[in-house]
């Protein structure tokens, strides 16, 4: 696959019908790398490359938490900011369920189902994020500004800074 060509997914379906510029950004996919390795790939900050993650409720409501590649979701936090009891990470099964997209392809645009999307509010301050465009591999780089119009995220406090011990 050149640079020209990049995959046609739902999000970038999505993308292009809300009228979102976005840059297209291909690397090589590596499985269990996360964010650490696409960051690295495309040269940019992981503080940067957003993480899709399909996470549910107590009552086992699937939500999407959009969160800094650099940091971990204090779940805790975040369930008490949504004053639920628990928020756990789906199996990856119940998330590919959830989303219509494979696990480390995981996109918030253009969802299987509509899911409530809780975004950390300090992703909003960047100029410039890089979130999966729908495939392992594909991330979009786009502007806060354009998700937040696009998936209008209820903003939370939730992120924990990865510490390297």
């Amino acid at each position: 696959m050149s640079k020209d060509t990049y995959p046609v997914t739902a999000a970038v379906r999505v993308l292009r019908a809300q009228n979102v510029s976005f840059t297209p950004c291909l690397y090589t996919y590596e499985a269990h790398g996360g964010t650490t390795v696409s960051a690295r790939e495309l040269g940019v900050s992981e503080h940067s490359v957003i993480k899709t993650l399909i996470m549910e409720d107590d009552s086992k409501k699937a939500l999407i938490v959009l969160m800094h590649g650099d940091c971990e979701v204090s779940t805790k936090q975040l369930a008490r900011g949504l004053r639920v009891k628990t928020i756990l990470p789906c199996a990856p099964d119940v998330a590919e369920k959830h989303s219509g997209y494979q696990v480390g392809g995981t996109s918030p645009f253009g969802t299987r189902k509509t899911l409530p999307v809780y975004m950390e509010r300090s992703i909003a301050d960047l100029p410039m994020i890089y979130i999966n465009g729908g495939k392992r591999g594909f991330l979009v780089a786009i502007t806060p500004a354009d998700l937040i119009r696009v998936l209008r995220p209820t903003l939370v406090e939730a992120a924990v800074v990865h510490s390297d011990d």
